[in-house]
């Protein structure tokens, strides 16, 4: 890291009711050519459908770098805790979905 960006820090504020969280089991991720959607929903026994809590739109880059960050963080958290398995559970399911319901590739996380 250069000088200059060492020396960066980001002032951010966070509402309490944001702060507090919302539980998420379920993340459904689209994109067209301008955008990523992340969808973060729950699946919940006795309810017949997922229900999407929250969406997120983000640029390409932004999504990317989200990527890298999140990479980088699970690295972190192996190293520290251990490896995070999936037991018997496949680690990543497709369906067709797609770009805001267009396009065909559509990824349940």
């Amino acid at each position: 890291m250069d000088e200059q960006n060492k020396n960066k820090s980001l002032s951010i504020e966070i509402k309490p009711d944001i702060a507090k969280g919302v539980y998420s089991n379920l993340a459904i991720i689209t994109h067209s050519q301008a955008e990523f959607v992340i969808d973060f929903a729950s699946m919940l026994p006795g309810f017949a459908k997922p229900e999407i809590l929250s969406r997120i739109v983000m640029n390409p880059e932004n999504a990317k770098k989200l990527f890298l960050a999140l990479q980088d963080n699970i690295g972190k958290y192996e190293a520290q805790f251990g490896t995070i398995s999936f037991g018997n559970d496949k680690p990543k399911a497709t369906f067709p979905m797609g770009g805001f319901g267009g396009p065909k590739n559509g990824n349940i996380s």
